[in-house]
């Protein structure tokens, strides 16, 4: 071979091994946009906190008593949509890779439902009798009965040291029930029974979910159990508040405000999807606690509901109780740390700012503590009374 064919032969390996695509241009492609995890926990709180208000509001505010018919709207809405977001888009894609049947779903699904569907009843009774602010308070208890199921089911050992770490909760519920204003007991049952299926469920579903087959994110869980759920809710309903309800209670309510409640607690299961995936579990935890703190003050906001400094107390050695337990204490202490310096390093960036925060963070709970949480010492007093009492003694004509 001669001296051109060779460095023939070489420039055409060296120009096939050329790449194709500038590699400038490669790199400076933008990344794909995608949103902060501060907006899915702000729509979570948002959609969470609506749709517990907004269910108190038609329940008690709308007088529209009937929480099981509402109960199983939900669900029938829930169910529809399940269907349509299946066939019409990838957000229930997760699904083909359950394996289900008839068998599993008769012995799993609907056992699970049975207790779903009886802790949404009793829950949405409770709205009835006990102000959403109490409510609150006592589904801090929640952890207590669902480390009480998983021992009771075989699924975790009893453990001494985790059942003293959940008694701190029960101790600062139950200072909180003592300080509570009105307390109404069939309210209270209704909660606790609630709670406690709510237990069983989230323990057997943690068992279903043990094994990697039937691995399922929260909406592949509703489109599986709403159905059925809506099944046994229609069924309580047919007997227990058909018969009472009137289309005129229906018109009162309208239309329209029972659909944006449908999708507003359809919202918050699509909107859990997503907190999941783009959050860790001490964003779980802690935007738990924040969403029963803000429920606390809405309530007392919109319905002037009595918060007394017992049951602020209380509660809040049941939130840091429940916060212990679902984190323990080394990476309580190193967040804490973690928290502290960033803290730290804010200030030094934005001092102004940071004195602006403490000020606002102070003034609010002065407001809290020596205003919403204040107790009313003079209940039944009527003002008019003493003022006509004085004009007649004066002379001057009554009120």
């Amino acid at each position: 071979m001669g001296v051109d064919e060779k460095m023939r032969a070489s420039g055409e390996q060296v120009r096939d091994a050329l790449p194709t695509v500038n590699p400038d241009v490669e790199k400076s492609q933008p990344p794909k946009p995608s949103l902060h995890p501060a907006f899915y926990v702000t729509i979570w709180i948002s959609l969470s906190s609506s749709v517990i208000l907004f269910n108190k509001w038609i329940l008690s505010t709308l007088h529209f008593e009937y929480p099981v018919i509402l109960t199983t709207f939900h669900l029938v809405f829930a169910t529809l949509m399940t269907q349509l977001l299946a066939r019409y888009t990838t957000l229930l894609d997760g699904r083909k890779t359950v394996k289900m049947t008839g068998r599993v779903y008769l012995r799993a699904i609907v056992p699970i439902g049975f207790f779903f569907s009886l802790s949404l009843i009793c829950g949405n009774l409770t709205y009835l009798y006990l102000s959403v602010a109490f409510i609150q308070m006592l589904k801090a208890t929640t952890p207590v009965f669902v480390l009480f199921s998983s021992w009771g089911l075989g699924v975790s050992q009893p453990n001494l040291k985790v059942f003293l770490n959940v008694s701190v909760i029960v101790v600062g519920v139950v200072i909180a029930s003592v300080g509570e204003i009105k307390f109404v007991w069939i309210g209270f049952i209704y909660q606790i029974f609630g709670i406690a299926f709510e237990a069983l469920r989230l323990t057997m579903v943690q068992r279903l979910l043990s094994s990697a087959e039937f691995k399922m994110d929260p909406l592949v869980s509703l489109y599986y159990f709403a159905p059925v759920c809506a099944a046994m809710n229609f069924v309580v309903a047919l007997f227990w508040e058909l018969p009472k309800v009137s289309m005129q209670e229906v018109y009162d309510v309208g239309f329209m405000t029972f659909l944006l409640n449908g999708m507003c607690a359809f919202a918050l299961n699509v909107s859990v999807v997503f907190l999941i995936g783009k959050t860790s579990s001490l964003v779980l935890t802690l935007c738990g606690v924040l969403k029963d703190v803000l429920l606390v003050v809405a309530s007392m906001i919109i319905w002037g509901t009595q918060v007394t400094g017992l049951q602020f107390f209380g509660y809040s050695i049941a939130l840091g109780g429940m916060v212990y337990y679902k984190l323990g204490y080394e990476a309580i202490k190193g967040y804490a740390g973690e928290a502290g310096r960033q803290w730290a390093d804010f200030g030094n960036r934005r001092p102004i700012l940071r004195r602006v925060s403490i000020m606002l963070f102070t003034v609010m709970t002065i407001f809290v503590l020596l205003g919403g949480l204040a107790p009313t010492y003079a209940p039944g007093m009527d003002p008019t009374e003493y003022l006509n009492e004085a004009k007649n003694k004066i002379g001057i004509a009554r009120l």
